[in-house]
């Protein structure tokens, strides 16, 4: 009886601890980044908040040339990543993949990108959004 009722538990916390990583919330984007690999002429910056809502946005001379509002989601226990500003509709890319300092989302009807991947590297944030044939590359340091 005690055996069983240890086991139990032992299955409870996994299933607990299996549970919370599904749904754990990519931390490492929060701050402040600008990116390095940007054309001349461009300021590119994305910026996420402790909720994990955040913007990115390119100037280009003075002026803000592109937007897009950004958010980590959780729905139906699965995590996503929202994109606004960009079509009438906000997108969504459900993860795929995740670890501790990156993530793998995708969105196969989506024209482009159809995945989305960010990574925290030698304190540096890099995104690659790509479909099967074309892929753009982003290095962002922390400025903030």
């Amino acid at each position: 009886m005690k055996k069983m009722l240890l086991f139990g538990c032992f299955i409870l916390m996994l299933s607990c601890n299996e549970n919370s990583n599904k749904t754990q919330k990519p931390t490492f984007l929060i701050g402040e980044w600008k990116r390095l690999d940007d054309k001349p002429g461009n300021q590119t910056y994305e910026m996420w908040n402790t909720n994990l809502v955040g913007m990115g946005y390119t100037i280009t001379g003075v002026k803000k040339s592109f937007q897009e509002k950004l958010a980590i989601i959780t729905m139906k226990d699965a995590l996503y990543l929202e994109v606004r500003g960009i079509n009438e509709r906000p997108t969504l890319f459900k993860f795929t993949q995740q670890t501790d300092t990156s993530f793998v989302c995708e969105n196969q009807k989506n024209d482009f990108p159809k995945k989305i991947t960010y990574s925290l590297q030698n304190k540096q944030l890099k995104a690659i959004v790509s479909s099967d044939d074309f892929r753009i590359d982003f290095v962002f340091d922390r400025i903030k």
